[in-house]
């Protein structure tokens, strides 16, 4: 993997997610509404179980 690939990678996250808040601004809202009433352990593993999925699909591809 090159720089160029990592930054190819973040500009379409960041693509990804302007689109989402661009098209359904309400609809976030009231996500980010909902997360922060999460207790933290919860938002850590959401995000820890997110990761793996995310590493489970590139070592898929790329493994």
């Amino acid at each position: 993997m090159t720089t160029i690939d990592l930054i190819t990678a973040l500009g379409l996250i960041l693509v990804i997610e302007g689109l989402i808040y661009a098209i359904w601004p309400d609809g976030m809202k009231r996500i980010v509404a909902t997360l922060l009433a999460l207790p933290a352990h919860r938002l850590r593993g959401a995000g820890l179980l997110a990761a793996a999925i995310g590493v489970a699909v590139l070592w898929v591809l790329y493994g």
